[in-house]
């Protein structure tokens, strides 16, 4: 009977979701005959999730949406109804004729199969196959496709000395004549809208050069698993690891240029392919399509299942990674971590001056803390402390900020008017002279010798603007790893509550990269950039978000805000100013909460650094239920 009434009730609330009584009964008909009233429960859960996540966005007090497995939102997807793939490619402007790249070796002939399959199964028609084998010693590619398939757009080439991976997808390149060039293993498959997505992309985005999807995995089962929901372009995380991978598509003109795939890079062929396209691109001409547009397949032989199956690749990966750094002009080493490499820049020469802004009231045991771990382990030697005393009444911590005020390297300054974080900080500011100013909490401790030379390293770089780091709770869980945009409405801090050392969704945690913002807990920017976009709003944002939307202001100056784990320091967060737990501070939190949603609209839900499949609910990296593509 309690089936019965949910679906009744979230029936009638879905009906003009789901585009009709009809169109939705035959959808849970079909569910109940095919999977049961199993089917019938997934399908009423998603829909209280999508009304749950309403509610949330207009302020309600409903539950927010729940987390679900990979499958759960496959099954889900399915339930959408598909476009018309090909009334809507009869009406593109353009209708470029894409190459389908596909170098094979030793192929397993159902898997070429397929792989192959999945290309003629297109919704997109225009393109062409371009096929190249590597002197096979066990596999005959002419033989195979003449008694397979007469398809006139499926192109071979026999390879007649056999040169690995990356000449013999140059090989496949040169017999190529689409305007646009995607890149297929032979064991691989495309989802079968890739080449229509990828063609609507060229026509919405005429500027873009190059392409690239979100993937997943197919395990020796067939079963899709391990999706990767990636963000923009984002060039940091890209020095971290070869995120882009699959599916990638290069306009000819600029493969051309490049040269294609080189020689001495077999494994990571696609990286350096990547790395080298990045030296010579704008960053509007670089495309995301958050969609699953291809599906890697795993087996005990492949990365996508064991990467450390081909060590070779990794270190050739380190190489072109290395090599890139040094024709970008960029001074820095390079590591191989496992499955990621971490870049080291070398510190400025002379090194910048800094000014170290700690804001506190009363709270002597933290800012004791804070003030001597910055002494006893910050290896970086050119900073002064400024402490602003807010109004402390506290005779132990009186007697402590006096004392520190005889000491060479630190500066009080005292401001007894009620508690105004951005005004205290745009103060503080105008009474420094550094380059460089780091806002920290008084409730931070430092626990790495190189915290400060790492975020001056980051902020020297081309076009970065801000630094954060890498921000820990007392029992070594993560309180800070960037900002996601639109999490409980404005904000919220990735990876919240995960275990110090876990890596993260896809590997994020362990990779240097760049968020739309970072916490103003521990934050490093120049001077210069902070006065240009006039500081925090003092007035609108006296207390939360001031971080956020200076972070925002100043991408706007096209600058780049970098997250750092390779600066590690505990946050012992709310001790020192305490949480929203008066009608006034609530009132307060909500008028701020209105400002950033009427000062950056739609940007709070279309984070350029997190996916738009993944939940706005937690700090998890879980996948939505109900996506915001195309929003």
């Amino acid at each position: 009977m309690k089936l019965i009434q949910q679906t009744h009730s979230i029936l009638s609330r879905a009906i003009t979701q789901e585009g009709g009584v009809l169109k939705l009964c035959s959808k849970f008909m079909a569910i109940l005959f095919k999977e049961g009233p199993i089917g019938i429960t997934l399908r009423i859960k998603h829909l209280q999730v999508v009304h749950f996540q309403e509610n949330l966005l207009h302020n309600t007090t409903e539950s927010a949406e729940e987390a679900i497995n990979y499958q759960t939102w496959l099954d889900l997807e399915e339930m959408i109804a598909k476009p018309d793939f090909i009334g809507l490619a009869s009406k593109f402007k353009h209708k470029p004729l894409i190459s389908i790249v596909c170098p094979t070796f030793n192929a397993n002939p159902e898997d070429l199969s397929e792989a192959i399959n999945s290309v003629l199964n297109q919704h997109y028609d225009n393109w062409e196959l371009c096929l190249a084998d590597d002197c096979s010693t066990n596999f005959d590619l002419d033989s195979f496709i003449t008694k397979r398939y007469k398809d006139k757009r499926i192109k071979i080439i026999q390879r007649s000395k056999n040169g690995n991976i990356s000449l013999n997808s140059n090989s496949a390149i040169a017999i190529a004549t689409g305007e646009f060039i995607c890149f297929l293993d032979q064991d691989d498959l495309l989802s079968d809208d890739a080449l229509f997505w990828i063609a609507a992309a060229i026509n919405n985005k005429p500027n873009a050069k190059f392409i690239y999807s979100d993937e997943d995995k197919l395990d020796e089962s067939g079963l899709r698993c391990d999706p990767n929901f990636k963000p923009d372009w984002n060039y940091h995380y890209l020095l971290s690891c070869n995120y882009i991978c699959h599916l990638a598509a290069y306009r000819k003109d600029l493969l051309d240029s490049l040269g294609g795939c080189r020689a001495g890079y077999e494994g990571a062929q696609d990286y350096d392919l990547v790395l080298r396209a990045s030296e010579i691109l704008q960053s509007n001409e670089i495309h995301h399509i958050p969609r699953i547009l291809y599906h890697w397949r795993k087996h005990p032989d492949s990365t996508s299942q064991n990467p450390m199956a081909k060590p070779y690749a990794l270190i050739a990966g380190e190489r072109a990674l290395q090599e890139h750094l040094k024709r970008s002009n960029i001074e820095a080493k390079v590591k191989t971590k496992f499955i990621s490499y971490e870049v080291t820049f070398e510190a400025p020469s002379p090194s910048p001056s800094v000014s170290i802004i700690i804001p506190t009231r009363n709270q002597f045991e933290l800012l004791k803390t804070c003030i001597e771990s910055i002494h006893k382990l910050t290896q970086y030697q050119n900073f002064e402390i400024l402490i602003i005393d807010n109004d402390t009444d506290d005779p132990k911590t009186l007697s402590y900020l006096l004392a520190l005020e005889k000491q060479t390297g630190h500066r009080i300054i005292r401001d007894k008017r009620s508690f105004n974080f951005a005004r205290l900080m745009n103060d503080a500011v105008n009474q420094c002279n550094s380059e460089l100013i780091c806002f920290l909490n008084n409730d931070i401790e430092v626990i790495s010798k190189n915290w400060l030379s790492e975020m001056v390293a980051v902020i020297a770089q081309d076009k970065v603007g801000i630094v954060g780091a890498k921000l820990l709770y007392s029992d070594d869980s993560i309180q800070h790893g960037g900002v996601i945009l639109g999490i409980g409405g404005v904000a919220g801090h990735a990876h919240k509550y995960f275990p110090n050392g876990h890596p993260g969704y896809i590997n994020r945690l362990q990779s240097r990269q760049e968020y739309s913002a970072v916490t103003g807990a521990c934050l490093l920017t120049q001077k210069s950039t902070y006065e240009r976009v006039e500081g925090m709003d003092e007035e609108n944002l006296a207390i939360a978000f001031n971080d956020i939307d200076y972070c925002l202001k100043v991408r706007e100056l096209g600058l780049k805000t970098v997250w750092t784990p390779f600066a590690v320091l505990y946050h012992h967060e709310s001790k020192s100013r305490g949480l929203e737990d008066t009608l006034s501070k609530q009132k307060r939190y909500s008028k701020e909460i209105q400002t950033m949603k009427l000062r950056w609209g739609d940007q709070l839900k279309q984070d350029p650094a997190y996916n738009p499949n993944l939940t706005l609910s937690y700090e998890n990296f879980a996948i939505a239920p109900s996506g915001r593509v195309g929003e």
